[in-house]
């Protein structure tokens, strides 16, 4: 069936969680740059790949797989990366927790979303900046309430790193970029550090040059 391939771009949060996922299982996997800026994800080259125009896009075990949640739940599901709790009422805590960012922040967040507002703000100059951190710093502000729910021992949910982790890391670099602070929370900056640490993470962490 060949080697994995990820579809990749390097600033995009949702391939950064893919890297850090890939890292822990100890794939191998080629990365191929589809570049954001330049609209490569809008080819038909690309759409063949995924209809959304979207990255990540994982060729992996035979198949071609889109959305990162989705792909971070057949890694966990086929390599046993215990990104979740067992039991079932803590493992819907611990994905709510993750989903709090990735799917209630990070959408809004998307480049994409916040050029097309700054275009019916008739082009105001500071509003890519202003629109990120309206919702970012928030967003943080509730993870960091949800963490309180957990032990950070010393990742969001335990002693491994897991979904939450794999999903926080991406918004921390993003809140970074936009400078959306966040540096009067504690459980979050404890987390960051923990992940920092780990090989998995720092592999993954967005390089231009990637």
């Amino acid at each position: 069936m060949g080697g994995a391939v990820l579809y990749d771009y390097w600033r995009s949060s949702a391939s950064y969680r893919l890297r850090i996922a890939l890292n822990l299982a100890g794939i191998d996997y080629t990365s191929v740059t589809v570049d954001l800026v330049k609209g490569e994800h809008k080819s038909p080259e690309h759409l063949a790949r995924n209809p959304q125009g979207f990255v990540p896009v994982l060729e992996i075990d035979g198949l071609r797989l889109t959305q990162s949640l989705a792909i971070l739940d057949y890694l966990d599901e086929t390599r046993s990366l215990g990104l979740l709790p067992k039991d079932p009422g803590q493992r819907a805590r611990a994905r709510a927790l993750a989903h709090s960012v990735a799917v209630d922040v990070h959408p809004v967040c998307n480049l994409q979303v916040a050029k097309h507002a700054t275009a019916l703000s008739g082009g105001a100059e500071d509003m890519p900046k202003a629109w990120m951190q309206h919702f970012i710093r928030p967003g943080l502000q509730a993870f960091e309430a949800l963490l309180a729910g957990f032990r950070q021992e010393p990742y969001c949910t335990g002693e491994t790193p897991g979904l939450a982790d794999i999903c926080l890391m991406p918004q921390l670099y993003n809140a970074r970029r936009w400078e959306a602070d966040f540096s009067d929370l504690p459980r979050i900056c404890a987390v960051e550090a923990a992940c920092a640490d780990h090989p998995a993470f720092a592999a993954a962490y967005p390089a231009q040059d990637s």
